[in-house]
């Protein structure tokens, strides 16, 4: 079956569109990328996205505008993919833009309630492209007590398993998240989680200090210095305390995050190109002490690791640098996913093109053992033609 993913972050930089062939094989998959295509936001769109992610407060005109806007650019971007690969395509796989994801219950109108929402419409996407879509993934995980997230773990597990060697897929999107798939495990045997920060702290603190998007090749943090004090004061957010299940998004580190940290670099009398340097280093400090707590705990002494690393973050060489000279010394050796099979920015797509596949074929698609669900599910809401 040919399936089109479609996804689109947290750090709201455009869309990613993967066309994979997928082949039932032994009883799992074999998959096949035909293609892969990135489409950045338009600014107004781009602008539009941010300014509903971190409302404070919104209308419902501006929401349900956003959500057919979405659907309209989702479209455009699975045309343009299959003009560049053209192929039979069958189903689609469309992640949506996430607007709201409060994975915990919290009290509302007299009950407590857990969340989330992810934003562009499917049925528009369907009768443009012709085929169905499978959109709305998170709900059914959360309805049996999951968190909705993460949720690329099949894909890990599926496409990196391997008999002898331990694998850490580490993707470093808006957020960072990351799956330990052991050596001749199953798939319930596999942990995942959001590490903290990926590019989403770093990518507001550019557009704030130097009107840019995001620090291309890591080249502003390489200029600086890291505030070491200030980077203390961000690793006590609660969130590094918590242990798996866990998942965060903007409303942990958005933009009174960013805001927040600013300032204590400007208490540690840093320049613009050290609050950039700290911020990288806080994505770095974030994901290896979630691996020294939460992953060598469950490794045998010794083992092996492949840490293999994707997402716009593996572009950033002073993160991959940081990320190195900490995780070396812990037995890791760093792999970019484009040396493992799947290009960087190609992975959460075709996860999402996989979790369609699994929705089509009426087959559960969460992990529970990372979702923290009590039972696997059926993900995903089908619109057909």
């Amino acid at each position: 079956m040919t399936v089109a993913g479609i996804m689109s972050g947290t750090s709201a930089d455009g869309i990613d569109v993967a066309l994979l062939q997928i082949q039932p094989h032994r009883g799992q998959c074999r998959l096949n990328l035909l293609g892969h295509t990135a489409f950045p936001f338009s600014p107004a769109l781009r602008k539009a996205i941010l300014a509903a992610m971190d409302a404070k407060s919104t209308s419902t005109a501006e929401l349900a505008r956003l959500n057919w806007r979405l659907g309209q650019a989702y479209a455009e971007a699975v045309r343009s993919t299959l003009n560049h690969y053209p192929c039979r395509l069958e189903l689609i796989g469309c992640h949506g833009q996430t607007v709201y994801h409060q994975a915990m219950p919290a009290p509302y109108a007299g009950r407590k309630v857990a969340c989330t929402w992810q934003i562009g419409e499917p049925a528009l996407l369907a009768a443009e492209l012709g085929v169905p879509v499978v959109s709305n993934f998170r709900p059914a995980d959360m309805v049996t007590g999951g968190q909705g997230a993460p949720l690329v773990p099949l894909l890990d597990y599926v496409q990196f398993a391997d008999k002898k060697r331990a694998r850490v897929l580490q993707n470093i999107g808006g957020i960072g998240n990351l799956t330990l798939v052991p050596p001749a495990s199953g798939i319930n045997e596999i942990i995942a989680f959001d590490t903290g920060p990926g590019n989403m702290v770093i990518d507001a603190l550019m557009q704030r200090l130097f009107g840019k998007p995001y620090d291309r090749g890591g080249k502003t943090a390489a200029k600086g210095r890291v505030l070491e004090s200030a980077l203390t004061a961000a690793l006590r957010h609660p969130f590094f305390k918590k242990t798996p299940p866990k998942s965060a998004g903007r409303e942990e580190f958005g933009a009174a995050f960013a805001e927040k940290f600013l300032r204590t670099c400007g208490k540690a009398k840093g320049a613009a190109e050290d609050t950039i340097a700290t911020a990288t280093a806080l994505t770095a400090e974030s994901i290896v002490d979630a691996f020294k707590r939460c992953v060598l705990p469950e490794l045998q002494r010794g083992t092996s690791v492949d840490y293999i690393v994707s997402g716009g973050g593996a572009k950033n060489s002073t993160l991959m640098e940081m990320l190195r000279n900490r995780l070396q010394p812990l037995g890791c050796s760093l792999i970019e996913s484009t040396d493992a099979g799947i290009p960087v920015d190609a992975k959460e797509a075709a996860a999402f093109a996989l979790l369609a596949y699994y929705t089509w074929h009426r087959r559960p698609a969460n992990v529970p053992s990372a979702t923290g669900a009590k039972r696997p599910a059926i993900l995903g809401q089908v619109s057909y033609v």
